[in-house]
């Protein structure tokens, strides 16, 4: 059974969401996928936490740069 959770973060702009797959158990392998209006970032890894600020971190360059 595949495991997917969603977490929306309201902004002055718009809602982040991000879509978590994976991460069973305690060392299961997850991608973590996260989206504001058209743009995409995604990771992926075994630490869930880190994998999730990893996704955001690159969310925030696209949406720096654009």
């Amino acid at each position: 059974m595949h495991k997917m959770e969603i977490i929306f973060i309201p902004q002055k702009r718009g809602t982040i969401k991000v879509y978590i797959y994976g991460f069973h158990g305690g060392s299961g392998y997850g991608k973590v996928f996260a989206t504001f209006e058209d743009m995409v970032a995604s990771s992926k890894g075994y630490n869930k936490r880190r994998t999730i600020i990893r996704a955001l971190s690159k969310l925030y360059e696209t949406i720096a740069n654009s």
